[in-house]
């Protein structure tokens, strides 16, 4: 490519939702917008946080100029305290998304290391190359920002997250009147969010959300609890606001509840709203004067409600009669997670309350209506859809024609766009995946170390150790470690004779020369164990066999006599 190559380069969210990383490149210099996280799931055991693999950047970061950070949800910023040594580059954000990355990578040590610029909104900054403009639009968490990135080839508009909320609430709603200047002065290029790009209409404003919820918390006589997303801000002062219209104290169970909370009045947002209570000051109220918020609507194993459902909660309770109202969606790939935690809940006698009973939430994204709004506006030459799974990009391109765009790209991770000169059109693909984070390590989801968790998971594992001497001959009982294949003592016994028998057989029928060599006993045995498995359970387990052999075992015996 030519250093006057306009780029774009996505390395994550685009072909999945979730984990957003982008790159845009001018001048041999790079500019990276987001650094996102999504997270682990049942099919991966001990993995709670998944991430894009950013090796093609790191390899490259002399090049890279700076960060910039669209908001403060998890999948466009929470990759960056895991992976910002690698990366030591400059970030960008608006002060609330600021102050929930510091307080994240304090947790993890970084505090002050990062550099983090705080721009205004509607703020105008240079990185690198790169004219950058911030655009406040709407969406599920405070100041969301869409990016007019300016170069000599033309204008770039990245929309991050957004929807067009008549009334947000908490923040102006989108400038439509600043949004159609910037498609007359012309826009090269628009970088758009394909979430909803399958919904008709319009996603709905919150403002109707804090309505609904004020009339249903009011139906209740006992102990509510209201599980949302932490990061909606807005959905937490509807949460106080019903609390104070039904006679009740609004309480916050939660670390990231309290976090969010704490960042928003530290940038002068909750202002009128009166101090949540902490869960144990909840604890000591009467059922029908508490309005609890927590945790936990994706049924997320260790967040609030899932512990109290598990009476694990150190200070929370609900009882039979209670109510839990997901006032939330359901993201894609948590069904089953979240309806264990519905079953739970209904298992103590508890009245679970959700989008498909009754009017709790409203989506943070745009749907058709306001996608075609969006195009109407800013009228790029160019469209590339993001954001979303392969089937969601492939709709977005086909509306993003329908309103009249001439030229469209669908390119997934680790395929670069040139924007400019000339037609756009994917020039290279780059090294692109996705890494875990495994206890303290970062791990590539695809390494061997998973590939065996998993494998252990679904069959099971075997480990043997077997002493023999330079003959092949067996000196000791094999010490035979079985897991996951037995559910009970005598079942066990069973297995550890059948293995023991085809140790055995295999080192009394081998011929000497094979018995002598090492490698060849050792996978012998190994394939004989996992064979007999196979045979008495069904399963092809992880098999690991050691082999101890005595080279002086002879002489040691005589010397001893």
């Amino acid at each position: 490519m030519a250093k006057d190559d306009l780029l774009f380069l996505p390395l994550g969210g685009a072909g999945e939702i979730g984990m957003n990383l982008n790159l845009f490149g001018y001048k041999g210099r790079w500019l990276m917008v987001d650094l996102g996280v999504t997270f682990g799931e049942d099919a991966i055991p001990g993995v709670d946080v998944i991430m894009p693999d950013p090796s093609f950047i790191v390899e490259n970061r002399d090049k890279l100029d700076g960060l910039v950070l669209t908001h403060a949800h998890e999948d466009h910023l929470g990759a960056v305290p895991y992976l910002w040594r690698q990366l030591e580059c400059p970030i960008y954000a608006t002060g609330f998304t600021a102050s929930i990355l510091r307080r994240k990578l304090s947790e993890v040590g970084l505090q002050g290391d990062a550099p983090i610029t705080e721009v205004k909104a509607g703020g105008k900054f240079e990185v690198g190359p790169f004219e950058i403009e911030m655009v406040t639009l709407t969406h599920s968490i405070l100041e969301p920002n869409a990016l007019i990135i300016r170069t000599p080839h033309g204008a770039i508009f990245h929309t991050g997250d957004w929807k067009l909320d008549p009334d947000p609430l908490i923040g102006d709603p989108v400038d439509e009147d600043a949004l159609r200047a910037l498609g007359d002065q012309g826009v090269l290029a628009m970088i758009g969010d394909s979430t909803n790009v399958f919904r008709e209409g319009r996603a709905g404003s919150e403002s109707a959300v804090r309505e609904s919820l004020i009339e249903l918390v009011g139906k209740y006589d006992n102990r509510v609890a209201i599980a949302s997303f932490a990061s909606n801000v807005a959905r937490l002062e509807t949460i106080a606001v019903a609390a104070e219209a039904n006679g009740r104290h609004a309480a916050l169970v939660g670390r990231s509840l309290w976090r969010m909370n704490e960042a928003a009045r530290e940038n002068g947002y909750l202002r009128k709203t009166k101090p949540f209570l902490t869960p144990g000051e909840a604890a000591k109220l009467p059922p029908d004067k508490v309005l609890i918020a927590c945790t936990g609507s994706q049924g997320e194993p260790r967040a609030a409600l899932s512990r109290i459902a598990s009476h694990t909660h150190p200070d929370v309770e609900l009882d039979e009669g209670d109510v839990v109202i997901f006032s939330s969606r359901i993201i894609p790939g948590n069904e089953k997670a979240i309806g264990r935690l519905h079953n739970d809940l209904c298992a103590l006698g508890i009245e679970v309350v959700s989008e498909q009973d009754h009017f709790v939430h409203v989506s943070g994204h745009p749907a058709r209506d306001e996608l075609i709004d969006m195009y109407q506006w800013i009228r790029p030459r160019i469209a590339v859809p993001v954001h979303g799974e392969l089937r969601h990009l492939h709709a977005h391109r086909k509306l993003a024609q329908e309103c009249q765009v001439p030229q469209s790209v669908v390119a997934t991770n680790g395929e670069m766009v040139r924007l400019a000169p000339g037609a756009p059109k994917i020039v290279d693909t780059v090294k692109s995946g996705r890494i875990a984070v495994d206890g303290a390590n970062l791990i590539a989801l695809d390494g061997s170390s998973l590939r065996e968790r998993k494998r252990m998971m679904y069959d099971g594992a075997a480990v043997v150790s077997v002493v023999v001497d330079t003959a092949g001959i067996l000196l000791a009982d094999p010490v035979i470690t079985l897991y996951g294949l037995a559910d009970d003592d005598d079942e066990d016994d069973v297995l550890y004779n059948l293995v023991l028998a085809s140790i055995e057989h295999t080192l009394d029928s081998l011929p000497k020369p094979k018995l002598r060599n090492d490698d060849v006993l050792e996978e012998t045995i190994r394939s004989a164990i996992r064979r007999t498995i196979r045979g008495a359970r069904g399963k092809r387990p992880q098999t690991d066999v050691h082999l101890i052999r005595l080279d002086d075992w002879e002489a040691d015996t005589e010397e001893t006599a």
